[in-house]
């Protein structure tokens, strides 16, 4: 099972080029959906790493493939400017979910 990403950058893609992670650059929401579906048909593919600019963009393509799909695993990553989340994103998540102030 290989990783693929799906990037907004050059050099997203090319640091994880160095770490033998192969994928393309696209900018377009259609650009997005049809390299999201090459990815997804490709039955090496376990693991497509997107960048979270598209997470924020795009939530409702991203959110009906997680939703639809359980192979493969699509996984939002900071690019080079950083992450979009809060310092303490995972703490306000457990809160969340938990209903605990922690």
């Amino acid at each position: 099972m290989k990783m693929y990403l799906i990037s907004d950058n050059v050099d997203t893609l090319t640091g994880l080029r160095l770490a033998g992670v192969d994928g393309v650059v696209v900018h377009e929401r259609n650009e997005l959906r049809e390299e999201l579906e090459n990815a997804m048909n490709d039955k090496e593919v376990g693991v497509i790493l997107l960048t979270e600019r598209f997470g924020r963009e795009f939530p409702d393509l991203i959110n009906e493939i997680k939703l639809q799909r359980t192979m493969p695993l699509l996984i939002e990553i900071p690019d080079r400017h950083g992450t979009g989340r809060k310092k303490d994103f995972i703490t306000s998540y457990v809160n969340e979910a938990i209903g605990l102030k922690l």
